[in-house]
């Protein structure tokens, strides 16, 4: 992880301090899909998942380094200047990935592999911090009864009224994932519930939710419009409320993987993760076992692309 976040530090620090009062580190958005912030927030590693706060002065999102570890990095603007990258201090030691505030900012939600007593990793749970007095952030928090069971739940996503949309595989029987959601009444999350008509026979994954619950845009991989190998699906609610099927992105997906959307808070600016147009970094020794495993157990090279969406 120092490597990573030391790289960050050293491309980033000069563009991010001459970067002022400007959401996006002096970027105007795109009408057509392009690597967010190069240098700044798209760098020399494998980044994935946008979480902006409401007020837009902090962005979280997750650097990949191995099929083990995982961390979510955050950078902040302070009297309107951006600061270098640092280590979310809850991020820990275990994978975790997927960063997302509720609607008021006071929480962060992420999923994690840790252990509620530190000791090892176990299955995929959703978790919370909550902001403090001082601005910091508390110890990790499980979510708890009824969404984290014994299998893995990803990819937390936040309604206005709480309740939380996020990815499972209770009942797939392949083994994927499908979306589900929780109502939150008085500080509860209620049963769970399968999104109905977005999920498929396929892989339905890293779901983010419209705060109105209007739409709902999700990864997907094996639909008979799959573009590659994965694409980006949105699917809408009619006059009456009812979800309807979800059509794809085809303007924003690539040959290879596309996935874990994010929308501004204005709604006006779409964020995801793409490995396109990138190849695996480690150059591997056929004839070298030690050099092939590390290849193929490395993750492939991603993204942070973003576009105009509204």
């Amino acid at each position: 992880m120092k490597k990573y976040l030391s790289t960050l530090i050293a491309i980033a620090i000069s563009s991010l301090l001459l970067a002022q009062n400007n959401p996006y580190f002096g970027f105007d958005v795109p009408t057509n899909a392009e690597v967010f912030a190069p240098s700044i927030i798209s760098a020399d590693s494998y980044e994935r998942d946008m979480a902006i706060s409401p007020d837009g002065t902090e962005i979280f999102y997750s650097i990949v380094e191995s099929r083990e570890s995982a961390k979510i990095v955050t950078v902040k603007q302070i009297d309107g200047v951006w600061q270098p990258a640092e280590l979310a201090s809850f991020s820990g030691t275990s994978f975790n990935i997927e960063p997302a505030f509720n609607y008021e900012g006071d929480k962060l939600f992420f999923a994690s592999n840790r252990r509620e007593d530190g000791a090892g990793t176990k299955d995929f749970d959703i978790w919370y911090v909550e902001k403090q007095a001082d601005g910091l952030w508390s110890d990790p928090i499980n979510v708890g009864d009824p969404i984290n069971t014994d299998k893995n739940e990803f990819y937390p996503s936040l309604a206005k009224d709480g309740s939380l949309y996020y990815t499972a595989n209770y009942t797939n029987g392949r083994g994927g994932e499908d979306i589900w959601y929780s109502d939150f009444e008085n500080g509860v999350y209620n049963a769970r519930k399968i999104v109905p008509a977005i999920n498929s026979q396929q892989d339905e994954y890293n779901a983010f939710i419209d705060p109105d619950e209007q739409f709902i845009i999700f990864g997907s991989f094996g639909r008979d419009d799959d573009a590659g190998r994965g694409d980006l699906y949105i699917g809408r609610k009619d006059v009456d409320g009812n979800w309807q099927a979800a059509e794809n992105m085809t303007e924003l997906n690539s040959a290879q993987l596309d996935y874990s959307p994010y929308v501004s808070g204005d709604g006006k600016t779409l964020f995801f993760t793409s490995e396109r147009a990138v190849e695996t970094k480690i150059e591997a020794d056929p004839f070298n076992i030690n050099e092939s495993l590390k290849a193929l157990l490395s993750p492939q090279s991603g993204n942070i692309y973003w576009v105009k969406f509204l």
